[in-house]
């Protein structure tokens, strides 16, 4: 097949992309007996069109999804939509387009752009979340969780959204307000559903260390989120009022030095034990922090303020009495939410107490060096541990050794305990929105007078979300959007078949993307979530890629929900991912985060029609490392472009070596040609291998340098290297630019697509820079000559020798009687 002198990326690249379909190039399951691989990116959220961010993150997959494919595994990598949730339903309240209508437009739009770039999707496996057909597992799901008492009913203090209108999870709240609108989040008490996801705090927590290929920074930021602790609980009587103070703390070994109880503004106890002479001052202070959020109250660097209730609990240690404050830096959701204060020992304690004059006293002494001063002199915590002093029984007890001392006294005197207490809270997740999962549960005032709630029978599945009038019902204002739609909440009871009334909320939509991965395994499935042999065949996924944003919500459900799925047989691992790969920002040309907002938007469109696909694949993962942020660049996309045309030149100029062969040795030249390129495989394999796609790029462009720096092949010997090389380029091009790829391979002779036609081995003694020739005998008649390491071993040089064929039929059929080996020289097999 001849080609064109000229690079027409838009001439080849639509051809390439439409027989990959037809062929079903990508379709998981065609290799039963081969290994497998299943790789996957987090799915998007199909709010807008795509930017080069998306571009890079759907990249990093495919050039493994391709990769894997041509080492010969059985390679599943699907593609959904993320589709219900927020963005949809606000661009309804604000334009009137049903969100149904517009995720529908969104997901067109987001197709058909990647279909322009060349992924190697399975398509067959596309989910959508909106679907009732998926979300009927998220209902489903929930009532197996539910019979579990790993559901439940609370009232809780919430993060509400003053411009969403609904309640938003701890991580979406940035600097007190919401990370996607930008309005003030205020706390605010409401009743909530909630998965008991601290139930596995300690099986997430222990998880984290056989995440070997997660990024270090991922699994820190989830111990850190879960925040297991090792302590004490001690109750602390308060004087003249009948009641304790319970106070959790990691140092009860400084309780000696405990000079002030502080407990949070909300806790229950204020307003019993405060007296009135402090009333108005208390009060006031409790009517401020209940309008600061609980993110802003205890920023770093925020200013430390409290006030005095008025009351005094009693030190069960020492006996005497402390002062009971409240103050900005304690929440009522986190402990007890009340902790002694030991401001001799504790950076915060002691910054409170200097700015309101409250004694210190130190009662821990490092074990070695100069001693503490007195607490009135000391100009900064000790927060080590150390030697006890001035505490009673317990002075000269190591901290260690009066931690475990004082612990089992509290036990055994009834005011208190050794405890386990995680920073982690339950995750509350029932949403005042109608875009999201129906929670199938309804209230009955015969059957359910309490109003906990009965599920929806499993074979009631879906509960579908209602038509309705988007102007109407999607207002931003008032009662959940559900609950303005009578013919859709008044239904039966399950039990009476009486009157009752559905539940209005609806589900987080991280309920969503908590599974979505196990779905790709059987899309069409209808007796359960997924099918469970086929869970066998591919879970864990093998590489996953996605933002570091999600390490705390997304990356920490998902792991708690694959061991829900564990649990109800289902699935066969406690893990979801083996590798995950998180990726950086591609930044605009002014150096920040493409977004409309900022109007520094690249779309994918605009380098595809002038550069075509190739290119812009080729940038993007040249550019940096994939961890790596990038700012966007024009220039060197050009650059990227140039590359493919020089490629695109190199084929063409040698096009009539295309089927050259040669039988004899390969010298001079001929080597060198064939030297580049089993260098070249080597280099770029082992870069993916370690996600290294830059240096793998950069090996492709030096190989071709390499090549034109050889000139135009003469022997015979030459141009069957030459076409060898050519053949090779297509391979190493594949995963980076698929669609130059097979339109190369395919004008040389080629009859299957290059990412089905495998990835060659490289020639060990072809890829060493330092080889020297041995000649090789038999029975003192040389017979062949290869090319070895100059510090090969023994061994190594007689396993190449006997490979080669000529040697083979010299030795046939003959028993070998001695073997010669001469160092750097020759090797003779005497036979007979």
């Amino acid at each position: 097949m001849a080609m064109n002198e000229r690079y027409e990326p838009q001439d080849i690249e639509k051809k390439w992309q439409t027989r990959w379909e037809e062929a079903g190039v990508f379709r998981a399951g065609k290799r039963p007996g081969a290994p497998k691989k299943y790789i996957l990116e987090m799915l998007p959220y199909p709010s807008g069109k795509m930017h080069m961010g998306h571009v890079r993150n759907y990249l990093i997959g495919d050039v493994y999804a391709r990769f894997f494919q041509m080492r010969g595994f059985d390679v599943l990598h699907p593609m959904g939509w993320d589709a219900l949730g927020l963005p949809a339903e606000n661009a309804a309240i604000k334009d009137g387009v049903h969100p149904a209508v517009r995720t529908r437009e969104n997901i067109d739009s987001f197709k058909k752009e990647m279909g322009t770039l060349g992924y190697s999707y399975d398509w067959t496996r596309e989910v959508n979340t909106s679907e009732p057909e998926y979300y009927r597992w998220n209902q489903w799901f929930f009532i197996q969780m539910l019979e579990r008492g790993l559901v439940y009913r609370r009232f809780s203090k919430v993060n509400w959204c003053t411009g969403c209108m609904t309640v938003i999870a701890n991580e979406q709240v940035k600097d007190g307000t919401c990370e996607r609108c930008e309005s003030q989040v205020l706390d605010k008490e409401l009743p909530e559903w909630a998965f008991r996801i601290t139930r596995s705090s300690q099986e997430l927590l222990d998880g984290l260390d056989g995440l070997k290929e997660w990024p270090e920074r991922i699994t820190s930021m989830q111990r850190n989120w879960i925040g297991r602790s090792e302590g004490v609980e001690a109750d602390f009587d308060i004087q003249g009022v009948g009641e304790k103070i319970r106070v959790f703390t990691t140092r009860i070994d400084t309780i000696h030095g405990c000079t002030y109880v502080v407990l949070a503004p909300d806790h229950k106890l204020v307003s019993r034990i405060t007296t009135p002479g402090q009333r108005a001052e208390v009060d006031a202070f409790v009517k401020k922090m209940a309008a600061i959020s609980k993110t802003d109250r205890t920023a770093e660097g925020v200013t430390k303020e409290g006030v005095f209730t008025g009351a005094h609990a009693t030190n069960p240690f020492t006996g005497q009495p402390v002062p009971i404050w409240i103050a900005n830096f304690v929440l009522s959701d986190y402990g007890t939410g009340a902790v002694m204060s030991v401001p001799a020992h504790d950076e915060r304690d002691f910054e409170f107490a200097r700015k309101y004059g409250l004694p210190v006293k130190v009662v821990v002494q490092p074990a070695s060096g100069e001693p503490l001063p007195p607490g009135e002199k000391l100009e900064a915590a000790y927060t080590e541990d150390g030697v006890l002093a001035d505490s009673g029984g317990d002075t000269g007890l190591s901290s260690a050794e009066a931690r475990k001392k004082m612990g089992a006294k509290l036990h055994a005197e009834g005011r208190g305990e050794p405890k386990v207490t995680y920073r982690q809270k339950d995750w509350g997740f029932s949403r005042q929105r109608y875009w999201g999962t129906p929670i199938p549960i309804v209230y009955c005032e015969k059957c359910d007078p309490e109003r906990k709630g009965q599920p929806v029978p499993v074979e009631q599945l879906p509960v579908r979300l209602p038509e309705i009038d988007t102007q109407a019902v999607l207002t931003g204002k008032g009662e959940p959007p559900l609950a303005k739609v009578p013919s859709w909440v008044n239904t039966t009871c399950p039990k009476c078949k009486g009157p009752a009334r559905r539940e209005t909320e609806t589900m987080d939509t991280f309920v969503d993307s908590c599974w979505y991965f196990a779905r790709y395994l059987s899309p069409k499935f209808d007796v359960a979530p997924f099918d469970s042999n086929e869970a066998k065949r591919w879970l864990p996924v093998d590489v996953y890629v996605g933002g570091p944003e999600h390490a705390v919500m997304h990356l920490l459900y998902f792991r708690f929900w694959t061991r829900v799925m564990k649990l109800l047989g289902l699935s066969p691992v406690d893990e979801p991912v083996t590798r995950l790969v998180t990726q950086g920002i591609v930044n605009g040309p002014d150096g920040r985060k493409m977004s409309k907002r900022w109007g520094n938007v690249v779309a994918p469109a605009s380098i595809v029609n002038k550069y075509g696909a190739d290119t812009a694949r080729t940038y993007v993962l040249f550019a940096g490392p994939p961890e790596r942020d990038f700012d966007w660049s024009d220039d060197q996309v050009e650059g990227a472009f140039r590359f493919l045309k020089r490629v695109w030149s190199l084929a063409a100029q040698h096009h009539g070596v295309a089927g050259s062969t040669h039988d004899g040795a390969f010298e001079g030249k001929a080597l060198e040609i064939r030297r580049a390129a089993h260098k070249c495989l080597k280099r770029v394999g082992e870069a993916i291998e370690r996600l290294s796609f830059n240096t793998a790029i950069a090996g492709t462009m030096e190989y071709i340098n390499s090549l034109y720096a050889l000139g135009t092949p003469e022997t015979p010997a030459e141009k069957a290297a030459m076409a060898e090389a050519i053949r090779m380029l297509t391979v190493v091009l594949t995963p980076f630019a698929p669609h130059l790829a097979d339109e190369i391979a395919e004008s040389y002779g080629g009859k299957e697509f290059t990412v089905t036609q495998g990835w060659p081995d490289f020639e060990p003694a072809l890829v060493v820079d330092d080889v020297i020739p041995y000649a090789v005998q038999v029975n003192g008649k040389l017979r062949a000559e290869i090319r070895v390491a100059a510090d090969a071993a023994e061994a190594d040089v007689r396993a190449v020798a006997e490979a080669d064929e000529r040697v083979k039929a010299a030795m046939e059929g003959k028993t070998l009687r001695k073997f010669v080996f001469v160092p750097k020289r020759l090797v003779n097999f005497v036979v007979g």
